[in-house]
């Protein structure tokens, strides 16, 4: 079993800089949001691979625009889907980050959510 506190450390992503002249929840984006997107990558696209199975969608016989047609349709009409997916990120919120994405919930679960699904599409299309 590996230690949680190793498999939760969010990793440094050196091409999302926080700068004064960035908004507010820019800077949240790159300094929350895409660290733990990119930390729960493999997880994020297990749970994808188990939505497929549990709706028994063969995925992989699709060509590429089929395979991005599918995604974008399960982002953009399955709520559960995306409020699940929006949980996973959440989750690994402090209690300091909640305090601010509370001010940002609309623009950050939308954020979260493109992220996310362009790392589904890099990954599996």
């Amino acid at each position: 079993m590996t230690n949680d506190k190793e498999n939760n450390k969010r990793p440094i992503i050196e091409k999302a800089i926080v700068s004064e002249k960035m908004t507010a929840i820019e800077k949240f984006q790159n300094k929350t949001l895409r660290p733990i997107i990119k930390m729960k990558h493999a997880l994020l696209i297990a749970y994808f691979e188990h939505y497929l199975t549990l709706q028994k969608f063969d995925f992989n016989h699709l060509n590429e625009l089929k395979k991005i047609e599918f995604i974008e349709r399960i982002f953009s009409k399955d709520s559960q889907f995306r409020n699940e997916i929006k949980g996973i990120i959440i989750g690994h919120f402090t209690l300091e980050e909640f305090t601010v994405y509370k001010n940002f919930i609309k623009e950050s679960n939308k954020r979260i959510l493109t992220v996310v699904k362009e790392r589904i599409m890099s990954t599996l299309v």
